[in-house]
């Protein structure tokens, strides 16, 4: 497991993913890629047949860097680091802050996973995931990158604690589809986290987080909960939840299909007791008083 330090010094984790998994994910996407250069080959023949055998040659050489080195650059600087095959195991490519990549990321790692993947056959890209402590290939050394697993098992998720009663409810015309998926990941592993933080290094995170959210969705921050950032990040993260509840397909009843509900832990919720903005130092009263 890697760490993500912010700037209040304080560790998110990172799941780095594991060679087997990497390994079958740049497996699916080697085949769809070879998949498309021979579609591509084979219009490229039809379409050039009067040309001279130098002439094929070149657009052969062309087509392979176009297909096999660049498509994977686009499509990683498209989907911000995920590919067919790392959607297919729930990996995703980020910075080594935890950001999203960028083109200049992509065309690093493409460009040395040209020699390290098909040059030689993957041997040096499994070498270097081996010997490197987060699992991080050649192309991801140079490019400051690293492959994470989004999907975190349920048993090892933290507990999100659920919103004040009165805030049921309140979000459900928030647009939530533009807060990406690194995003949601922070501020759960925040929420599950918050009491374990000093009160002004936890508000401030949740100030952040809660900007952040706001920001995303097009709404500001209601001005009311402008105080509680994490009650606010509680109920957004508790509207998600709770669409994604009624967007999964239900079996009630008996038989084989039934569904068992697990109720998670009961954990209290969040309430403006949990968080407290920073107080003034002077705002505190030292019991000290200067002699008469």
């Amino acid at each position: 497991m890697s760490e993500l330090v912010t700037g209040e010094a304080v560790a998110l984790e990172l799941r780095p993913a594991k060679l087997p998994s990497r390994a079958l994910a740049v497996l699916i996407d080697l085949i769809v890629a070879v998949l498309v250069y021979i579609a591509v080959v084979i219009g490229l023949v039809a379409a050039t047949s009067s040309l001279d055998d130098a002439a094929q040659a070149a657009m052969s050489v062309a087509a392979f860097l176009l297909v096999l080195v660049g498509g994977p650059i686009a499509v990683e600087t498209l989907s911000h680091g995920r590919s067919l095959g790392k959607l297919a195991f729930g990996l995703r490519v980020v910075r080594d802050d935890g950001g999203p990549v960028r083109f200049r990321h992509a065309l690093v790692r493409g460009g040395v996973g040209m020699i390290e993947i098909l040059m030689t056959f993957g041997v040096v890209a499994c070498i270097a995931s081996l010997v490197s402590e987060r699992g991080r290939r050649l192309g991801d050394v140079f490019a400051g990158t690293l492959v994470v697993r989004e999907r975190i098992p349920v048993g090892r998720a933290g507990v999100v604690p659920p919103p004040a009663p009165e805030l049921a409810g309140r979000f459900a015309e928030l647009d939530l589809s533009g807060v990406p998926d690194g995003l949601w990941l922070a501020v759960r592993q925040y929420l599950t986290r918050m009491h374990q933080l000093q009160p002004q290094v936890s508000w401030s995170m949740a100030s952040r987080l809660a900007a952040d959210v706001a920001a995303r969705t097009g709404a500001s921050v209601p001005p009311d909960l402008q105080a509680q950032p994490a009650v606010f990040l509680a109920a957004v993260v508790h509207e998600r939840q709770s669409r994604q509840a009624r967007q999964r397909p239900r079996y009630e009843g008996g038989g084989d299909h039934a569904v068992a509900s697990v109720s998670p832990p009961a954990v209290a919720p969040v309430s403006e007791k949990n968080v407290r903005p920073p107080e003034h130092p002077q705002s505190r009263s030292t019991g000290f008083a200067p002699p008469a």
